[in-house]
């Protein structure tokens, strides 16, 4: 028998309530029989705590790398936070700092990069482009991930949805949903993420007949709509209101999404809401 996976993987195929014992199931997995009973603990709430403080301390410095990061917190808590330790939770976190990284070309589709197409083109309707991204959103207790799509034409937020892992998954069943409700734009842009590099990715995307677009290294303005509205909800609902549960969380993420699109007027339409622009440029094409 061959094993497949990682351990963690592997050890989702143990059923303890097999016929074979779980030390023949271990052995046929080639696994310790260490892995199946541990399990994983959560961090701990100073840890959190610190997340919080780098995710807040990353919107208002993007650019802010490891060492700066942790004089910042070591400013914002009075106490000293080794720079590993930062480092490690910025990268459980998905934070990085933006800066522009060396290269003289942009690989292209083999390698899971592509080039960014919007530079030098005029966006006029809805379902033209979309952007999409994930983010980090500490709670109360522990914390998830928010991916969202945005039309850029109209800024309204396509889809969106939580996960507690930073898998492609959740990624997916957002893309489908969008798809399926609105039909594909004719490009998606994204930065050069695992996810948004990753082979489920793009067989997705261009299976929809979607141009794939992203960011270069280092310019988080390619993708500016969405990380505006990453800032928004921030600080206008997830800082103020500090959810304690996913549950809560899910609710009031609903709630500032049907409020962004439907009540909230943007100076950039006009004063006009998202679906307001939305909803009469797609008339008009019909």
């Amino acid at each position: 028998m061959q094993a497949v996976g990682n351990t963690r993987e592997r050890a989702q195929f143990i059923d303890k309530g097999s016929r074979l014992s779980i030390r023949c199931q271990c052995r046929l997995l080639k696994l310790p029989r260490s892995v199946v009973y541990y399990e994983l603990t959560g961090e701990t709430e100073e840890n959190l705590e610190i997340m919080a403080t780098i995710d807040r301390l990353h919107m208002e410095d993007p650019s802010a790398g490891t060492r700066r990061m942790a004089d910042y917190v070591k400013r914002k808590t009075g106490k000293p936070t080794a720079r590993n330790r930062i480092r490690r939770l910025m990268r459980k976190a998905g934070i990085e700092a933006v800066y522009p990284h060396k290269r003289t070309t942009i690989p292209g589709g083999p390698s899971g990069i592509f080039p960014y197409l919007l530079k030098g083109i005029e966006i006029t309707r809805p379902n033209q482009v979309w952007a999409a991204d994930i983010t980090y959103i500490p709670m109360r207790r522990g914390f998830m991930y928010l991916f969202a799509i945005i039309d850029w034409y109209s800024r309204k937020v396509i889809a969106w949805e939580l996960s507690n892992t930073l898998d492609v998954g959740f990624c997916l069943k957002c893309l489908h949903r969008a798809i399926m409700r609105y039909g594909p734009p004719e490009i998606i842009n994204t930065d050069q993420g695992c996810h948004f590099t990753s082979e489920q990715w793009r067989k997705c995307v261009q299976t929809a007949g979607i141009r794939i677009s992203m960011d270069g290294r280092g310019r988080w303005l390619d993708n500016v709509v969405i990380e505006r509205f990453w800032r928004t909800i921030k600080y206008e609902d997830i800082y103020l209101k500090s959810y304690s549960n996913p549950l809560e969380l899910e609710k009031g993420v609903g709630q500032f999404v049907l409020r962004y699109n439907t009540v909230r007027p943007h100076r950039s339409l006009f004063g006009a809401t998202p679906e307001e622009v939305f909803g009469k440029q797609m008339e008009r094409a019909a």
